[in-house]
């Protein structure tokens, strides 16, 4: 394993666990869904049984295990994936754009719910991590061969 990029690593436990955060609502039901932030529409769909609110759920769970994968593939843990560099710019800006929601944030006290706070600066964490180890590994990227 290769561990030269910690942000990377970081980045792809990050995304994994979150992953497995938006798998639980879906267990976990209604409650989960409340306590983890989502809207109420969403906790009220779960509480009514309605198969959108899992199924999209589900899909951002999908999603952030994929982009896990890129940051483990892009730190050489696991192979490389198709379009990596592509990738890894995407999902950084991604993570960055919804992070810089703060700024708007800080404008609007009608946005300022600990909701709001709380998950832009997480998510500006894990933008932070994938752009730092994208550009750490920019070259390495280049350079590996697909396979």
């Amino acid at each position: 394993m290769n561990t030269q990029n910690p942000w990377l690593v970081a980045g792809g436990w990050l995304s994994a666990i979150a992953a497995v955060i938006h798998l639980a609502c879906i267990f976990g039901g209604p409650d989960w869904y409340r306590f983890l932030g989502a809207r109420e529409g969403m906790a009220q769909a779960a509480e009514r049984g309605e198969w959108w609110a899992a199924a999209i759920t589900l899909g951002i769970a999908i999603v952030l295990a994929i982009w896990a994968a890129y940051a483990f593939s892009g730190a050489g843990m696991i192979g490389r994936l198709p379009l990596l560099r592509t990738g890894l710019v995407v999902i950084s800006a991604i993570y960055l754009l919804r992070g810089l929601a703060l700024v708007p944030i800080a404008f609007s006290p009608a946005a300022q719910t600990p909701f709001n706070i709380w998950s832009s600066a997480i998510v500006l964490g894990y933008g932070i991590a994938y752009a730092v180890g994208t550009w750490l590994a920019w070259s390495s990227l280049s350079n590996r061969a697909a396979g």
